[in-house]
């Protein structure tokens, strides 16, 4: 019989499927453990999941005696070793499908909100003020997308961009044709993208290879009047490069949902910066899109269970 442990806030619905499982013995819900207290109770536990606060260190893993499966109810998986769960053959799972539309769903808000100035007029008006003449913006339509990283939301961005009448330029290191040739997309190289977008908005994972692979040389490379949307990964972007460009007027704006250190630091340059729309990590953050990870989490765990 399984002990399942979760030790970050999932919807309730996946935990109730987790009660119902065949071979579950139990399924404790013990929020915000502090790293000595995780490594303590893990002992005890054939199943972790957790979401972005819990990091599921060596350390932890190591402890784990009885582990047989760590879950991410979310996308990605930064936040535990992988690594070290493979050496002891312990399965990690994730969710990666389940906030797609949500994600997809911000970065449009977030272009709206810039191009509209939307966050701008909406203070000024909690102040009492009627300064209509002062927020001047831009149309969606007919401005170039650039989409870095094609899976599932990156796709979905783009279809959503074209019903706002939207270009797309792609760039991903598997194409996917079908999806270019529905939105009558095109694949270019890095650069020629960098070069002839709008917007750009990023949607890789964080790897070694994605680190840092928008900085001081890819900025230069964009138009003055360009817009950087980051909803994947804070790292994917050099924050100190992405600072200066925006300082300097190099590239027009940024919206950004996720970076390098969360949370955001409160001496932070970018909350000094007027042409940024920046949220604190939302872009999972919709009722639907907490319920399905939820789901789609312990459905996993469900097949891998009886796997065992």
């Amino acid at each position: 019989m399984a002990k399942i442990l979760i030790t970050d806030h999932i919807h309730p619905d996946g935990i109730k499927l987790l009660e119902q499982l065949d071979g579950v013995e139990a399924v404790d819900a013990k929020f915000g453990l502090p790293r000595e207290k995780l490594i303590q109770e893990i002992r005890e536990y054939d199943v972790l999941i957790v979401r972005s606060a819990t990091k599921v260190t060596k350390e932890v893993i190591d402890a784990g005696d009885k582990l047989k499966i760590v879950a991410r109810a979310g996308v990605g998986l930064d936040n535990i070793d992988v690594n070290a769960a493979n050496a002891r053959g312990i399965k990690v799972l994730n969710a990666p499908e389940a906030p797609s539309a949500a994600v997809a769903e911000l970065v449009l808000g977030m272009m709206l909100s810039w191009a509209r100035k939307i966050p701008e007029a909406h203070a000024s008006m909690k102040m009492g003020k009627w300064e209509k003449s002062k927020f001047m913006g831009i149309e969606l339509r007919g401005k170039t997308l650039g989409i870095v990283g094609t899976g599932q939301i990156g796709r979905m961005v783009g279809h959503r961009a074209r019903a706002f009448g939207m270009s797309l330029l792609l760039y991903d290191v598997v194409q996917n044709v079908e999806f270019a040739n529905q939105t009558g997309a095109k694949y270019v190289d890095l650069d020629t993208l960098l070069r002839s977008s709008d917007f750009v908005t990023m949607h890789v994972p964080l790897t070694p290879q994605t680190k840092g692979m928008i900085g001081r040389r890819e900025f230069g490379l964009m138009k003055p009047s360009a817009v950087l949307i980051n909803t994947s990964r804070g790292e994917v972007v050099d924050e100190d490069a992405l600072v200066e460009a925006l300082q300097q007027g190099r590239i027009a704006g940024a919206c950004l949902d996720v970076y390098r250190k969360e949370p955001l630091p409160s001496d932070s340059p970018l909350l000094k910066l007027d042409n940024v729309v920046l949220t604190p990590h939302i872009g999972a953050s919709t009722e639907e899109a907490q319920r399905e990870a939820a789901i789609i989490i312990a459905e996993k765990i469900k097949r891998e269970l009886a796997n065992l």
